[in-house]
């Protein structure tokens, strides 16, 4: 499993809708799950994004969290799966170019 995590400003959901927008870009990635809870002044968004990975020759998924106000939030991505071996986690190039892929479209957000 793979990880970053970044604090951003900007609109929250301005966020949410570029990176999804971004994400599914002309790749074969689809939405596969979304959650939004707020409490008080702090939202808390889930997207799971799914994609298949040619290199491993299976299916990688991308989860974004997204915790913060609508001014200041904090964004953390995970990816995982790709590997196909039963003991050992083999072959991970698929949820690192996943992760890589998303790491990008973070860093080129601009409010």
């Amino acid at each position: 499993m793979a990880k970053y995590e970044k604090t951003l400003n900007g609109n929250l959901h301005s966020f949410l809708n570029y990176f999804g927008s971004e994400i599914e870009n002309g790749l074969s990635v689809t939405l596969e799950e979304s959650s939004d809870y707020k409490i008080g002044g702090v939202t808390c968004a889930v997207r799971i994004y799914e994609r298949y990975s040619w290199s491993g020759g299976n299916r990688v998924s991308l989860s974004l969290t997204v915790v913060g106000d609508t001014n200041t939030f904090r964004v953390i991505v995970t990816a995982s799966g790709g590997s196909q071996a039963m003991f050992f986690k083999l072959n991970t190039l698929g949820e690192e170019n996943f992760l890589s892929l998303a790491e990008q479209i973070i860093d080129s957000y601009s409010d």
